[in-house]
């Protein structure tokens, strides 16, 4: 198990806020359509990131 410290998460943090790192984004599936959304990751053709938006 891993604990998290405080100065990990500030350095991707800002990262982020500073535009040097984008996350890139595949497909976003709503809540109702998370079963799609898994069985898409499953099946390995993903190019990004995944998101289920509650």
């Amino acid at each position: 198990m891993s604990v998290a410290k405080r100065q990990d998460l500030l350095t991707p943090a800002d990262l982020l806020a500073t535009g040097q790192v984008t996350p890139v984004i595949d497909r976003t599936y709503p809540l109702d359509e998370a079963a799609d959304a898994l069985r898409y990751v499953g099946a390995g053709h993903t190019r990004g990131k995944v998101v289920v938006t509650v």
